[in-house]
Order: C-alpha cells, then structure tokens, then sequence
C-alpha cells in the first residue's frame, strides 16, 4: 500500500499543506505561519498519519534547510525526522520549478521529492 505524500510550505503569512494519496488530493490547508506549540508540526503529522491508516511520505519545502520554519520536523543540520508515522525530507525551494498554478509547485514536489 503507497504512503499518502504531504507536501509543507512554509509562506511569510501562512504555511501551506497539500495532502495526496493514489486517488488525488485528500487536503488543502493554510495555517498560520506562526507556530503555537514546538510539538504542534510532529502532532499534526502524526494525527494525520493516523486518521489515514499509514505513514506519511513528508516533503518540507524550507529555504532554511535547518528547518526552523517548521520546528519539529528536522534536525539542525536540516536532515529530515523519521517517525513510525512519517518520514520527513527537506527540499530547497529554489530547485523548484516556477510558473506553476497556486499548488502546482508543491504537486511538483511531490513528483520528486517523495518515496
């Protein structure tokens, strides 16, 4: 069974997720940029994981590639955390491609970034 794949944005007003699995998008979210809780990224991942039934395949697309814009999902030298419920890559935003539609970039990602 193939992992849902996640895909994390972090935006200077806002952080945005898109959620896919093989029948196409499941969740589209922009949350605040500002982080309440350092726990609140891993619990939403996890929470995720288990409403889906199974790992999430995670790219966090961060420019800062210690991943201090999302606390939680990677360590300092910007290599991505491994739970039991996900498995988080970290992605440099400017290997992406442009030009894409609203979430079309992060579809991209998707395409290249996950296993």
């Amino acid at each position: 069974m193939t992992r849902p794949k996640l895909v994390i944005k972090p935006w200077p007003e806002t952080t945005r997720l898109l959620l896919t699995d093989w029948e196409g998008e499941i969740l589209r979210a922009a949350l605040p940029h500002t982080i309440g809780h350092p726990r609140a990224a891993p619990t939403l991942l996890e929470g995720l994981a288990l409403w889906m039934g199974r790992p999430l395949s995670v790219v966090l697309c961060a420019a800062d590639l210690d991943g201090s814009c999302v606390p939680g999902l990677s360590d300092d030298f910007g290599i991505g955390s491994r739970t039991v419920h996900y498995e988080v890559e970290v992605v440099d935003p400017a290997r992406r491609p442009r030009g894409l539609g609203p979430f079309g970039d992060l579809r991209q990602l998707l395409l290249r970034g996950t296993r």
